[in-house]
């Protein structure tokens, strides 16, 4: 009864709230046109056929569409068809590049998610009738999970994470969260501690498949453009990488990168090439302009090197080299000796520290490690990663020589591998279908 009375409340919410939506991608569509292009999709209204009885990957934003690459891709390779919806246009355009060969052969459709309310996803529904819905990491949308109830959708939560923080959070004020948990058919969640969560806030039919992420592929021209251009600016210079810095946490980070730099100067010793790559592309110029009111000498990878990532100057003096660009994270974190990632220094959390481990760096960040409960209490366990308290303790361990950590990180990923294959697995024990050859 308290499900039901929720659910009309929310129902009269979204028909409140819709304009304010509208309002709010039109003023997004001002920076980027993306946000309002096929608005109808938005509606589920759709401008051509959708792939039928396909398997629909649900990804709000390009992080969770690329943890699923390689699990799309077995998917596809069997020949089934997939639908990809997504929020944001980042993750659109991302999806239609990786496979646009796909889409060409009408194998794969990338659109919106249609806004949440049920109306709209019953259109979805009715125009690719899905076999299984998939929303990567967690997604509750009530619209969407009622919605697939009542067409016979069977909708897991894939590659599910039920962090301590929204955990805690759900189990003392908000009973709607774990209501619509509980609805879902199932999940595929990273480890048994996520499993015993969302078992306790009722939900069933979980399994432990492991981290996707762990399976994406690392795009070979981006490492070896960065094997090329290592010695060209750092052949004697330790290399450190800032790894998707957020707004809260720059002061900190331009104050140990100036005190560390300082002091190696005043030793006689080389100092670090820094490689900074902010999280959010409109913060590009502020850090910029905050490095070099720092001091500190700055080159943009949009002015010093080319479309094929080779400099068009020397690197002699520089201080910091600013990530600037999108698509080329691999990079950067190639040409690095260790990686710090960011957004571990707000209380927002830590981001992502599996890219970072598959090209063998080991990895600093802040105290607020809490998103990223898996795996990196598992790589802190192999002493792969390393959580610091404040800033004077991030700038005790850079000015600890880098080790070769190769073997440790090759020994923890060896343990973590095979996430696609067995989540695969358990999708065809859902829909009932006899496993497929899978191509190489």
């Amino acid at each position: 009864m308290k499900l039901s009375l929720f659910m009309v409340f929310y129902r009269v919410l979204w028909a409140v709230l819709l304009p304010f939506v509208l309002l709010y991608l039109w003023r997004r569509a001002r920076r980027d046109r993306d946000y309002t292009g096929q608005l109808g999709e938005r509606f589920g209204f759709y401008a051509a056929t959708l792939p039928q009885d396909a398997i629909w990957f649900h990804a709000v934003s390009i992080g969770e569409t690329r943890s699923a690459i390689a699990l799309i891709k077995l998917v596809l390779a069997r020949g089934d068809k997939v639908v990809l919806t997504h929020f944001t246009p980042a993750a659109r355009r991302d999806s239609s590049r990786q496979f646009a060969a796909e889409i060409a052969a009408g194998q794969l459709a990338v659109v919106w998610a249609p806004f949440d309310m049920q109306w709209c996803y019953r259109r979805f529904f009715r125009a690719c009738r899905p076999r299984i819905g998939l929303p990567l990491e967690v997604e509750v949308w009530p619209a969407m999970i009622y919605a697939a109830r009542a067409a016979g959708v069977p909708l897991y939560m894939c590659n599910a994470q039920y962090a301590s923080r929204p955990f805690e959070r759900d189990r003392k004020w908000l009973p709607f969260r774990r209501w619509c948990i509980g609805a879902f058919a199932g999940a595929f969640v990273k480890s048994q501690d996520q499993a015993d969560r969302f078992a306790t806030v009722g939900l069933s039919n979980i399994t432990v498949t492991g981290e996707l992420r762990f399976d994406q592929p690392v795009p070979p021209a981006l490492t070896i453009a960065a094997e090329n251009l290592r010695p060209v600016i750092a052949p004697e210079r330790e290399v450190l990488a800032i790894a998707s810095g957020v707004e809260g946490e720059e002061d900190l980070y331009i104050n140990v990168l100036s005190q560390l730099i300082t002091d190696c100067r005043a030793a006689g010793k080389a100092a670090p090439l820094v490689i900074y790559v902010p999280r959010a592309p409109e913060r590009f110029d502020a850090v910029a302009d905050k490095l070099t009111a720092a001091g500190l000498s700055v080159y943009r990878r949009s002015e010093v090197l080319d479309d094929a990532l080779l400099p068009v100057t020397t690197f002699e003096h520089v201080d910091v080299l600013l990530g600037d660009s999108l698509g080329e994270m691999f990079f950067y974190l190639a040409l690095a000796d260790r990686v710090i990632v960011g957004g571990g220094f707000t209380p927002r959390g830590a981001h992502n520290i599996i890219e970072p481990l598959l090209l063998k760096k080991p990895v600093l960040t802040g105290p607020w490690v809490w998103t990223i409960e898996f795996p990196f209490t598992e790589a802190a366990t192999a002493g792969i990663a390393v959580s610091v308290r404040d800033q004077s303790a991030l700038l005790a361990a850079l000015k600890r020589p880098p080790e070769d950590q190769s073997a440790q990180i090759d020994a923890f990923l060896a343990q973590h591998i095979g996430a696609s294959d067995r989540t695969l697995d358990q999708i065809d024990t859902v829909i009932g279908a006899t496993p497929k050859p899978r191509r190489a």
